[in-house]
């Protein structure tokens, strides 16, 4: 983290005079090169973020007529939001909110998507391994395949009618009424999803590979020398070592599950079945904006999430210097 804090600064603009012509030359070609970047920060992040932040506090919906004045109304969005049950309720014998739904994948999920790449990794740095670099090649080609086409993959195998693995499960004896429902069963819907998550663990896989095969091998032959185990091993000397690997995979995977919606919309045509089971958080956002056409919820809906996302980043790297280390941090 010290290398962080003891990056070169850029001089202020009262320095440029007392530069030499070459280094002045140099810093003013920089900024001219910025400025398409930083014209399409402002026009394409800053500009709509500080809209949709208006538009929280007003009344404006595409059905009533972009012309339209419109009315503004303080909080009344934000507390629309807090009394809405799609986005809250948590009761058992009603229809999940979003929230709670995105939550509850996101618990089973998360472990699956951290614990599973960093096995796979273990594996693949194996000495005893034969063709790793084929092993690893395979595992990390479903990655770039492209995600929409990977879903529509996913969806005609996981069928229930006429996918090939309810039909395998078929040839194998499973009555008809066992086999699973899949994204249309209560029950398995958060599975497929999982399942089809891990098509995707590839890059996830790489970069824990890649912190892996930094850690100093000598810390390792010490480790032997004390005579620890494998287990003793793993949890001493190469979890502490990638552990900034691993607090990377998580913020990512995080902030991916609360934006979670891509694979509900075109597996469930973005209905929330199975009873609401399918009906995430970032999926009612979009509904909100794109079918129902109000913008002013829609916008209080995205900056709720990114508050929550937020909150949830800080509260993590606050508590990451007690599990993750970082070898300049000690000198």
């Amino acid at each position: 983290m010290e290398n962080l804090v003891n990056l070169p600064k850029l001089p202020a603009l009262g320095n440029i005079k007392k530069m030499s012509p070459l280094a002045r030359r140099e810093y003013i070609n920089g900024l001219l090169f910025l400025i398409p970047w930083f014209l399409g920060f402002i026009g394409f992040t800053l500009i709509p973020m500080l809209a949709t932040l208006f538009f929280t506090f007003i009344d404006m919906k595409i059905t009533t007529g972009v012309l339209s004045t419109p009315k503004w109304v303080g909080l009344a969005n934000y507390v629309q939001l807090f009394k809405d049950n799609a986005v809250w309720s948590i009761k058992a014998n009603a229809t999940p909110g979003a929230l709670w739904v995105t939550i509850r994948f996101g618990l089973i999920a998360l472990p699956i998507g951290i614990l599973l790449p960093l096995g796979i990794a273990l594996l693949m740095n194996n000495r005893w391994l034969k063709a790793p670099n084929f092993f690893r090649s395979m595992f990390y080609m479903p990655y770039i395949i492209p995600f929409v086409a990977s879903i529509f993959l996913w969806g005609g195998m996981l069928n229930p009618e006429t996918g090939w693995i309810n039909r395998a499960l078929l040839s194998l004896g499973v009555p008809k009424g066992s086999l699973p429902g899949w994204a249309n069963d209560m029950n398995w819907v958060y599975p497929t999803y999982i399942i089809m998550g891990i098509w995707g663990i590839g890059n996830a896989m790489l970069t824990m590979l890649a912190g892996i095969q930094n850690v100093p091998t000598d810390l390792y032959d010490a480790a032997k020398v004390d005579g620890a185990g494998g287990f003793a091993t793993f949890w001493n000397v190469t979890f502490p070592m990638i552990s900034p690997v691993i607090f990377y995979n998580l913020i990512l995977s995080i902030v991916g599950l609360f934006q979670y919606f891509l694979v509900p919309l075109v597996m469930n045509q973005g209905t929330g079945a199975p009873g609401g089971a399918s009906m995430f958080y970032n999926l009612y956002l979009y509904k909100t904006f794109f079918v129902y056409h109000n913008m002013s919820y829609g916008s209080t809906l995205a900056w709720v999430l990114f508050m929550v996302i937020l909150i949830v980043t800080v509260i993590l790297f606050s508590t990451a210097r007690y599990w993750v280390y970082y070898a300049s941090d000690k000198g």
